[in-house]
């Protein structure tokens, strides 16, 4: 009887426990999409619920007149292509470059395993300095380079250590029998571990792609030219462009202004990412986890 009734209470303190997580959650979910929710609503509002402050989480003289306005901007898709594009370069050449590195540090027999894991940590504590690091890049020609949006981004000491446990945990049978058929290095990792490694790899991934799609910094501080404007340095102009659009929302017969005008650019860049996470969540779920328990 005594057992039962510890059995008893251990499941209604689990049962106690998991409910109040879930509640947790759910009420931080709807606070974490409120701002979202209020942003879209403006959006869609009209330039008198604009100017009187009247939208709250659901649009008021609703109307696509800032949408039709802000997405017949050439510059904006100029922005959003060039954020398109260095992302999935960008991505393309980490997970390549990370799983290269990743491979041979995940292998004790590796002789320069053990000095190049403490030079990867090491950049992951210290960071270099602003004032070289600009130097160095201007140096090397990427001011006001397309490339200087990717390259800086290709390796990230975080996520080779995540890519590295995970290989590490890949069962050795498996490559020791590739090798038997004939496989070498190349073969192995390319044939049999990266097929078997897909979670990984969309976790890095995406840790990758968010870092380049949402880069402010390096765009901020190497380039000038507007036509090579990121999404996110595009709509920080359009954000400051205060003077041209208050004249445009002001004094032209237009039913949209400055605010629903920024609403349309932050919820168009979000989109996307919106968009791709659902597909790659239950492998970055699974990959986080392995990541970070397997070392």
């Amino acid at each position: 009887m005594k057992g039962r009734k510890t059995v008893r209470k251990a499941l209604s303190g689990d049962s106690l426990y998991s409910f109040c997580v879930t509640l947790f959650l759910i009420l931080f979910g709807i606070a974490s999409m409120i701002p979202l929710a209020s942003e879209l609503a403006l959006s869609f509002s009209s330039k008198a619920a604009s100017d009187m402050n009247a939208v709250t989480l659901w649009p008021v003289g609703f109307t696509l007149e800032s949408w039709k306005y802000m997405l017949s901007q050439l510059s904006l898709w100029r922005s959003f292509w060039v954020s398109i594009t260095t992302t999935v370069i960008g991505v393309a050449l980490s997970l390549l470059i990370n799983v290269l590195m990743a491979y041979p540090l995940a292998k004790s027999d590796f002789p320069l395993q053990k000095a190049l894991m403490l030079f990867v940590v090491f950049t992951m504590i210290f960071k270099a300095p602003t004032v070289p690091y600009y130097l160095q890049i201007v140096k090397l020609g990427l001011r006001d380079n397309y490339w200087v949006m990717v390259l800086p981004h290709i390796l990230n000491a975080y996520n080779l250590i995540v890519m590295r446990s995970f290989i590490r945990g890949f069962p050795p049978d498996i490559e020791e029998a590739a090798a038997i058929d004939g496989c070498g290095k190349f073969g192995t990792l390319f044939k049999v571990v990266m097929p078997s490694s897909k979670p990984v790899l969309m976790t890095v991934g995406l840790y990758y792609g968010v870092t380049l799609w949402n880069q402010y910094h390096n765009p901020l501080m190497f380039v000038s030219d507007t036509k090579l404007f990121p999404l996110q340095m595009k709509i920080q102009q359009i954000l400051n462009s205060g003077g041209d659009m208050v004249a445009i929302t002001k004094f032209a017969d237009v039913n949209y202004t400055t605010a629903t005008l920024s609403a349309v650019v932050v919820i168009f860049a979000i989109l996307p990412v919106l968009i791709v996470y659902p597909f790659v969540q239950k492998h970055f779920t699974k990959g986080a986890m392995v990541g970070s328990v397997k070392g």
